[in-house]
């Protein structure tokens, strides 16, 4: 799994997206859809999203008993939101890593590399009983 990260601190060299021209948006969207659909025609691609801004996120914790406790975003403390994923299906963590760091080099203000983080994980799978 790909987990693309947003950042409430920008980039060292690269401004928030809302400072950025509409061009060097459209830029970087196509870099995006480029690797999407590069990972669909290989059959890689098992399912991903972008997802709503902080703003729009909910922490719910719950005892099972009474009424949940939901608490709105945003999250001032918070450093780094979780602006979406991609679930991949891959050889190797060498060909994730790969694609994490095409992904992380999409371009940004003046077509330079954004250098976003993107965190690779593996899915975990049960013990073998459970399958």
């Amino acid at each position: 799994m790909l987990l693309m990260t947003t950042s409430a601190a920008p980039t060292p060299d690269v401004p928030p997206m809302h400072e950025w021209t509409p061009e060097e948006i459209r830029a970087s969207g196509a870099h995006m859809m480029r690797i999407h659909q590069e990972l669909s025609e290989r059959g890689e691609l098992v399912g991903g999203e972008a997802l709503a801004g902080a703003e729009a996120a909910r922490i719910v914790t719950g005892d099972g008993v009474g009424a949940p406790v939901v608490t709105d975003g945003p999250f001032p403390e918070a450093k780094e939101f979780l602006a979406g994923y991609w679930m991949i299906d891959v050889e190797s963590e060498a060909r994730a890593i790969e694609i994490a760091a095409r992904t992380s080099a999409a371009p940004g203000p003046g077509g330079r590399p954004t250098r976003r983080p993107i965190e690779v994980r593996a899915v975990m799978t049960g013990p073998a009983s459970m399958e």
